[in-house]
């Protein structure tokens, strides 16, 4: 005769359930920040190339990033995929209309970003450069909140 396997009560969800499930999904938007990460800024880098030299080229992004050409080339394909920038042998990287947007929602987010770091005196290069990190992490309503309080600075 076989044994019933015994199984217990659900319990009810307790205050750390709930903690736990705020971290997890605190963590799961970073994970998810993390992979749009070198999407975002490879668009920004070929906008930003576009628009200095009028093209964008994998041995550019190369130097650029500093990483081998087939580091970027392998990138540019996932990008080609998810359908953000169009490719050709041996021909310059255009971005598509969703590329495009991208790239300028990432540029405003960093514009944002840097302003508000100016504003509290983070020096010109390090806010650059901090702001590069967060533009890929801050939800909307905090950057909201910093655009608001630049402006409102600005307009003193």
């Amino acid at each position: 005769m076989k044994a019933k396997k015994v199984t217990e009560p659900k319990k009810a969800a307790t205050p750390a359930d709930s903690d736990i499930a705020t971290s997890a999904a605190r963590f799961d938007r970073i994970r998810r920040a993390h992979q749009k990460e070198v999407a975002e800024d490879y668009v920004e880098m070929i906008a930003e190339l576009i628009d200095q030299s009028g093209e964008a080229r994998i041995s550019d992004l190369a130097a650029r990033f500093g990483v081998s050409a087939p580091t970027v080339n392998a990138t540019i394909q996932r990008l080609h995929r998810e359908g953000l920038v169009v490719t050709a042998p041996y021909q310059p990287i255009p971005l598509s209309d969703k590329g495009q947007t991208l790239a300028i929602s990432c540029s405003l987010r960093h514009a944002v970003l840097r302003d508000f770091l100016l504003s509290i005196g983070v020096d010109p290069i390090t806010a650059d450069a901090d702001a590069e990190g967060m533009e890929h992490h801050i939800s909307d309503e905090t950057l909201a909140a910093f655009k608001q309080m630049t402006d409102q600075k600005r307009d003193c």
